[in-house]
């Protein structure tokens, strides 16, 4: 996203521990430095033609301490260094950032998938596999239809990589048959879902691969994957990651080096189809009780039920009630559990933080509006000074910013001072 540029920490812990115990140790830092470099190093530039061994850098947001795998520039630290991980310019060079305390320490194969994740996003623009996207574009995967088909193409991707032979070939006709079903129920969800696995899903397949010592490994981390992420509160962010990975596995074996053919107007599924010769079956429901269909549609109608109460309750705090609307910022930061769009308002996110001219907000949960200009938190309890705070949240103001009535009684907004320097 170029408007607002939104990264998910998708394991953000709280960042509030002691000083000497978020020092970033330097030993172990190398140690994973090494770590990522053997991987990187053993699959020489094999799927794309370029290095994955890039600049890395660990940070930490309480001490502001670093550890970097080769000289840091003279230039001044990119101002979300510490809150993300993501590919970021430091110094006229692109490096794969990530937040120290966010760093797997007892998980090497995804600690080494996390590091080579972001390595790729530093060498991805090289080949044009960037698409730009809005917030809000695969809402349809947060609605019971959109889960009950995307888990459904996962369980079915799950048993073509455990598979061989007629077995895979019918595996991956189910996968195309429920992904077909899903753009059928929701007409504008292939071209909105494509952009995140060329963005996310590449990253995760190549990471996935490298940092596996073996083609068994890479399959069994990837149905691991596939496992795991019915597991997250929303799809709408995270669907990309196990979906990339699985089809380009599968790619790898029906269409080898398609990683150097693939553009940025390709579908991955599309290429499978093609590759492995398969076409979406006609019946439907006979694929989907193959994979355990009548029991997913029970549990996703009683989630569901459970989602409403949710949303009527976030929808009374942080839209019909008195708020405090704040401009946009950049580089947030949040976790991905617990998102929850509030349809025709926007996406409650949590563990919120983010900074711009305004000031800065910390907060449990945040509204950020269907097209991502403004944040809603529920009105202040207290005003002191340059700091505001509310139900779960904290909002410093820079100076020549202050909060006004909005246009609601009991809103707040906050705005520019008249008369202060850049007031258009």
């Amino acid at each position: 996203m170029h408007h607002i540029r939104l990264i998910a920490v998708l394991c953000f812990a709280t960042l509030a521990p002691a000083a000497a115990a978020a020092q970033i140790d330097q030993q172990r830092a190398s140690a994973y430095f090494r770590e990522a470099a053997a991987a990187c190093e053993r699959e020489g530039s094999r799927l794309w033609g370029v290095s994955l061994c890039t600049p890395m850098v660990f940070a930490d947001p309480v001490t502001g301490s670093i550890a970097t795998n080769r000289p840091a520039p003279d230039a001044p630290r990119p101002r979300a260094l510490g809150y993300a991980n993501a590919a970021m310019e430091w110094g006229g060079v692109r490096w794969a950032t990530f937040v120290w305390p966010m760093i797997p320490a007892d998980d090497e194969r995804a600690r080494v998938r996390l590091m080579l994740h972001e390595s790729f996003h530093v060498v991805q623009p090289e080949f044009g596999l960037y698409i730009a996207t809005t917030a809000g574009e695969n809402d349809h995967l947060d609605t019971p239809e959109g889960r009950y088909w995307m888990q459904l193409e996962w369980r079915a991707l799950a048993s073509a990589l455990a598979t061989s032979g007629v077995a895979r070939t019918e595996a991956i006709r189910d996968a195309l048959t429920f992904r077909r079903a899903r753009h059928a129920a929701f007409p504008d969800a292939a071209v909105k879902e494509r952009p995140s696995e060329i963005n996310e899903g590449l990253p995760e397949y190549t990471a996935t691969v490298t940092a596996a010592a073996s083609r068994a490994e890479a399959v069994a981390d990837a149905i691991d994957q596939l496992a795991r992420a019915p597991d997250k509160d929303s799809f709408v962010r995270t669907f990309a990651y196990p979906s990339g990975t699985a089809y380009g596995i599968l790619l790898d074996a029906s269409a080898p080096g398609w990683t150097r053919r693939i553009g940025r107007g390709d579908d991955l599924a599309a290429l499978l189809m093609v590759a492995a010769g398969v076409r979406p079956a006609d019946d439907v429901r006979a694929a989907a009780e193959r994979h355990g269909g009548s029991a997913l549609r029970i549990a996703e109608e009683t989630r569901e039920t459970e989602r409403q109460a949710q949303v009527v309750e976030l929808r009374r705090r942080f839209v019909d009630g008195p708020v405090l609307v704040l401009p946009r910022g950049r580089n947030a930061s949040f976790i991905t559990t617990g998102v929850t769009p509030i349809p025709g308002a926007g996406t409650i996110y949590p563990r919120f933080r983010v900074s711009g001219e305004w000031g800065s907000i910390e907060a449990d949960q945040v509204l950020m509006s269907t097209d991502g200009s403004t944040l809603r938190v529920p009105a202040p309890d207290t005003v002191w000074g340059t700091t505001l705070s509310g139900d779960g949240w904290t909002v410093t103001l820079s100076p020549g910013w202050s909060a006004h009535p909005g246009p609601r009684a009991g809103d707040f907004q906050v705005l520019r001072d008249p008369g202060s320097p850049g007031l258009q």
